[in-house]
């Protein structure tokens, strides 16, 4: 199934910042109220707001809809999407 969804073409569009809907989606890595994170095929995407909620999923089409406030959207690179270090860590290699 990933490999059908590895091309799709990706697209994220919000409303007035409070819906919005990812296309491109290859799963949910997690989410709660503060933050949902989504694997796409443009890299690792986080959104962070308040009362944010997956309103639907779809992974055999690569679709996510959410709703809640959206006060940020990142995107990280593939060789982010390993654990996380602190900045002065990186700095300091």
């Amino acid at each position: 199934m990933e490999g059908k969804n590895e091309n799709m073409p990706h697209k994220l569009t919000f409303e007035n910042r409070t819906s919005g809907t990812i296309t491109g989606v290859r799963d949910v890595t997690s989410f709660d109220e503060k933050e949902i994170i989504l694997l796409t095929t443009q890299g690792k995407l986080k959104l962070k707001g308040e009362q944010m909620h997956v309103k639907r999923l779809d992974l055999k089409q690569g679709e996510v809809e959410v709703e809640g406030k959206l006060e940020e959207a990142v995107y990280q690179s593939g060789n982010s999407l390993k654990k996380e270090e602190p900045l002065l860590k990186r700095m300091f290699r």
